[in-house]
């Protein structure tokens, strides 16, 4: 039986972003620094930034893109939101995870795939101080790039990191009869989502098992859990229960990603993989009608205005 999908929409907003490829030896190395380097990046609640995998390019990946040095690589993103208003706190969490996680992973190397942004940070020169006077300027792979010697060999990055706008807070919420349908569902859209270009999910496995709203009634935090989607409180008296009828468990994909058409492709992809899942009830969305963001992605694609 085909889930039902809910005639609504997720609501993103806009991001600063940047992508970085990251290179190494083999794939299980390149996955080392990738699982470091976007780690405890899941919201911008409290992490520095959101981060996570774009998809795996180059030998063993997609090959119709290919890494300067020829080597396996990977594309990740991260975002801040742009309402944050402070490019700087974008270049320091990229500084951070490109010099404590990506210097140090074992024959990684870092390029900017951002080459024509007119906004860029000059990352590499922070970076490269760890050559302490050791690191030089060197040009390769047709690039401007830094030169650090490091105990494993060197370790190169291109002088720049480039930033733009992006988005952030695409997502789908799978409402199931059960917590096996719909982690089963939001595990499948997922898989859809992954070789998708230009789209990121942040979350542990790509799927937030315990998705917010914006606001509390604490002070001290900006966040709290969507109390009346709560399977477990849709019987207290003193929540707005607003989960269909039979539905036990709500799993969340968030997405980010360079623009607008890239999240409604993944949106749309993520929901035909998942749709036919067993003891799925429904697929909806979250939104705050309008007041989060100004970006709109129609779960039912004939709503959706050209991006």
């Amino acid at each position: 039986m085909t889930a039902i999908i809910d005639d609504t929409y997720a609501e993103a907003f806009k991001s600063m972003y940047s992508e970085v490829l990251i290179t190494a030896i083999n794939r299980k190395w390149l996955d080392h620094a990738v699982n470091a380097a976007t780690g405890n990046a899941s919201s911008s609640i409290l992490c520095d930034c959101e981060a996570g995998l774009d998809r795996y390019v180059g030998p063993g990946g997609d090959e119709s893109v290919s890494t300067p040095d020829g080597r396996p690589g990977a594309i990740i993103q991260l975002h801040i939101p742009k309402f944050w208003k402070d490019p700087k706190k974008l270049e320091k969490a990229a500084l951070v995870r490109i010099s404590q996680n990506i210097l140090t992973c074992p024959t990684a190397s870092c390029f900017n795939l951002m080459e024509d942004s007119e906004s860029y940070f000059k990352l590499g020169k922070k970076v490269a101080f760890f050559g302490n006077k050791y690191q030089k300027r060197i040009e390769r792979f047709g690039r401007k790039m830094w030169w650090i010697p490091i105990l494993g060999g060197e370790f190169i990055m291109d002088r720049r990191l480039g930033y733009s706008d992006g988005l952030m807070g695409g997502n789908l919420w799978y409402f199931g009869k059960n917590t096996k349908s719909a982690l089963e569902a939001a595990e499948k859209g997922v898989e859809a989502i992954l070789p998708i270009p230009d789209v990121i999910t942040t979350f542990p496995g790509g799927i937030a098992g315990s998705g917010s709203k914006a606001g509390s009634d604490y002070d001290f935090t900006i966040a709290s859990t969507y109390e009346k989607f709560c399977p477990l409180l849709q019987d207290n008296p003193d929540v707005e229960a607003a989960l269909p009828e039979g539905v036990n468990s709500v799993m969340e994909i968030i997405m980010n990603g360079k623009d607008m058409r890239s999240i409604i492709i993944a949106t749309q992809a993520a929901i035909e993989a998942s749709k036919e899942t067993k003891d799925l009830l429904m697929i909806s969305a979250g939104n705050y009608n309008g007041k989060l963001g100004k970006s709109f992605i129609y779960l039912h694609p004939d709503k959706q205005p050209e991006a």
